[in-house]
C-alpha cells in the first residue's frame, strides 16, 4: 500500500464568519462503503484541521464530542471555546462555525434533520438547547434537570431523546415539545444508550456498578433487567468497574453492548444477559479525559474515547497514542476474557475523541485537533 500524506486544513477562529468554502477535498481517498473488515487495518489519518487560534498564542480549545449526521456527510465537533464546528466529509472541508458563548456548548449531536442540532449548556443553567443551524436562531430549550448534563442520547427512529445529569434524574423528551414525557429517579445515571430497534434503552451508573435495561414503552414499571459489572468484571480491576465510565453504546446488530472506562481497558458485554464477552485490554495509557459526571482527574470532558464500527464486529478505541481496534469475533471464539488490540493504527497525536461515520468508512478523531481517517488505497 502506498502511504497516503495528511491534508492539513488550517480552520478558522472561534471569530471568523458563519460560513467558509475552503476548496482541498479528499480526492480519490472519498469515504468508501466497501465491508468494513476489508479495510479496517487500513485506515490512516488524512485530514488535520488546524484551529488558528495558536497563531495568536493562544491554547488550542478540547473537543469535547464528535458526531455525525444520518446521511454521514457532515461531522460536528462541539469545543471548549464554547464553539460548535460543523464540516463536511466528502469535501474534506470545515463547513460552518457556530457560537454558544451565553450558555456554552458540549455533547452537541445531530437530530434526524441535519440542519438541526441538540447540546448540553455548561454555564447560566442546565438546559438542553435544540438549535437551527443554518440560521444559528434556536427552535427550544428542554429545560428539568438540576445539575450538569452528563450524557444525550438520540433514538434512533424517533424524535425522541435521553438526558442524563449529576443531579441523579434521567428525563425522556420529545424533540416536539419543551416539557419532558418521563423521568427517572437513579444514583449517578451519568451513561445512555439506545439498542438498534429503539425499543430499549440502557442507563449506567458507576456508583452501583450496575447498567440498567427498560422497555421504551414501559419504562415507568422499572427494568426489566440489570446488569452487575462488579460481579462481571473478569480481569478488570474493581475500580475500571465502578468509577471512570466514559460511553456506553450497543452494536448495531445488538449484540453486544459496549462500556468505556478510564481504566486499562473497556467492557464488552453480551446484551441479553450482561456477561463479559472480554475485556478490551489497551496496551498502554489511556486518554487524560474526565469520566462521565466527572470533575477531577482528568484535562476535559468527552462524548466518548470509543465506539462500535458500523458492522457490529469492531471496537475502536483512542489512547494518549494510536488508534486501538478489537475484534469482537475474537472475544467470542476465545477463551481468555482479556482481548487485545488486533490492529493498532499508528497517530502521534492523542487520540481522546472517537466516532466512526455511521454511513461510509470513515472515523474522525480529536484531542485539539480533528483528524479524519480513511482506508489507505492499494495503489
Amino acid at each position: 500500500m502506498s502511504p497516503t500524506p495528511m491534508d492539513i486544513d488550517d480552520a478558522p477562529s472561534a471569530s471568523a464568519t458563519p460560513s467558509l468554502n475552503i476548496s482541498r477535498t479528499l480526492g480519490a481517498n472519498a469515504p468508501s462503503t466497501t465491508s468494513v473488515s476489508e479495510v479496517i487495518s487500513a485506515f490512516r489519518p488524512t485530514k488535520l484541521f488546524r484551529r488558528d487560534d495558536a497563531k495568536d498564542g493562544k491554547p488550542l480549545p478540547y473537543v469535547l464530542s464528535i458526531d455525525f449526521d444520518d446521511p454521514g456527510e457532515l461531522c460536528m465537533t462541539s469545543e471548549s471555546d464554547e464553539t460548535i464546528q460543523i464540516y463536511n466529509v466528502k469535501d474534506g472541508r470545515h463547513d460552518k462555525s457556530l457560537l454558544s458563548k451565553k450558555y456554552g456548548v458540549k455533547l452537541a449531536k445531530f437530530t434526524h434533520t441535519s440542519s438541526g442540532i441538540i447540546y448540553a449548556s455548561t454555564k447560566q443553567n442546565d438546559a438542553i438547547r435544540y438549535l437551527a443551524t443554518h440560521d444559528n436562531s434556536f427552535i427550544r430549550y428542554f429545560e428539568g434537570h438540576e445539575g450538569a448534563v452528563t450524557d444525550l442520547s438520540l433514538h434512533p427512529g424517533a424524535d425522541n431523546f435521553i438526558s442524563c445529569s449529576v443531579d441523579n434524574t434521567v428525563l425522556l423528551w420529545d424533540i416536539r415539545t419543551k416539557n419532558f414525557s418521563g423521568k427517572l429517579f437513579l444514583n449517578t445515571p451519568y451513561l445512555s444508550a439506545w439498542d438498534p430497534s429503539g425499543n430499549v434503552f440502557a442507563i449506567a451508573s458507576p456508583a452501583s456498578s450496575t447498567i440498567l435495561l427498560y422497555d421504551h414503552r414501559n419504562y415507568e414499571r422499572g427494568p426489566f433487567s440489570e446488569f452487575d459489572i462488579m460481579k462481571a468484571r473478569g480481569p478488570a480491576d474493581p475500580e475500571a468497574a465502578s468509577r471512570g465510565w466514559t460511553k456506553l453504546e450497543f452494536s448495531n446488530d445488538g449484540k453486544h453492548l459496549l462500556l468505556g472506562s478510564r481504566g486499562d481497558g473497556h467492557f464488552l458485554l453480551d446484551a441479553f444477559d450482561g456477561n463479559l464477552k472480554a475485556y478490551l485490554k489497551k496496551p498502554g495509557p489511556g486518554t487524560r479525559r474526565l469520566g462521565a459526571g466527572e470533575t477531577q482527574g482528568g484535562n476535559a470532558e468527552s462524548s466518548g474515547d470509543c465506539c462500535f464500527a458500523p458492522d457490529g464486529r469492531y471496537v475502536l478505541s483512542g489512547a494518549k497514542t494510536d488508534l486501538l481496534v478489537w475484534d469482537t469475533l475474537a472475544a467470542a471464539q476465545g477463551g481468555d476474557k482479556v482481548l487485545a488490540p488486533t490492529h493498532v493504527l499508528e497517530e502521534k497525536r492523542e487520540t481522546a475523541v472517537v466516532a466512526y461515520n455511521p454511513r461510509y468508512n470513515m472515523i474522525a478523531t480529536a484531542d485539539q485537533e480533528l483528524v479524519f481517517w480513511l482506508p489507505e488505497s492499494n495503489s
